[in-house]
């Protein structure tokens, strides 16, 4: 059986909150994204559903542990404000996704970027044409970056009339003249 971030991603959720974080622990850090500095009491009376005193706290100090949320004490409570942005933690997430997909080398690699342009192309025509022009301006900052070094060795060899280009030959031709 598949268990939290993957099987919530295998099951299809869109929401990588949802994936990577339990129900009560989402709702915990929804909380603490509406209300700032809160004590686990300001938590506890924003969720939705009851939760005992001592769950929302055990969940609180989960999260401090995983770091999603900072604490700082006052007087015998801690008060709890999120350490990122909901928008910082989700790029987050996705980083990490893609970056253990790319670790899996290149079998990996292809059915991952394959669904991710089928499912931008399904979803939204323009996000589409976004991913197209951010990998063409990727492809151009590597090649300026490529080319700024290729070009200082290219105008060495085209001042010096002497050095001949190389004949391109073909695999096995290396005995021929």
């Amino acid at each position: 059986m598949t268990k939290g971030f993957r099987g919530a991603w295998l099951r299809g959720t869109k929401d990588p909150l949802r994936a990577a974080l339990g129900p009560l622990e989402r709702a915990v850090m929804d909380a603490v994204w509406r209300g700032g500095r809160l004590s686990v009491r300001d938590v506890q009376a924003q969720l939705g559903s009851p939760a005992a005193y001592t769950t929302v706290m055990t969940t609180l100090d989960r999260l401090f542990k995983k770091g999603l949320v900072h604490r700082a004490r006052d007087g015998r409570a801690f008060l709890y404000t999120a350490a990122f942005d909901r928008h910082e933690l989700e790029a987050a997430m996705t980083a990490g996704l893609v970056s253990g997909m790319l670790a899996g080398g290149p079998g990996a690699t292809r059915p991952f970027l394959s669904n991710l342009v089928d499912a931008v192309g399904d979803s939204d025509n323009a996000l589409l044409d976004e991913l197209e022009r951010l990998v063409r301006e990727k492809r151009e900052r590597i090649n300026d970056q490529r080319g700024d070094h290729r070009s200082d060795q290219s105008r060495d060899h085209r001042a010096d009339h002497e050095v001949a280009p190389a004949k391109p030959r073909l695999p096995g031709s290396e005995d021929l003249p």
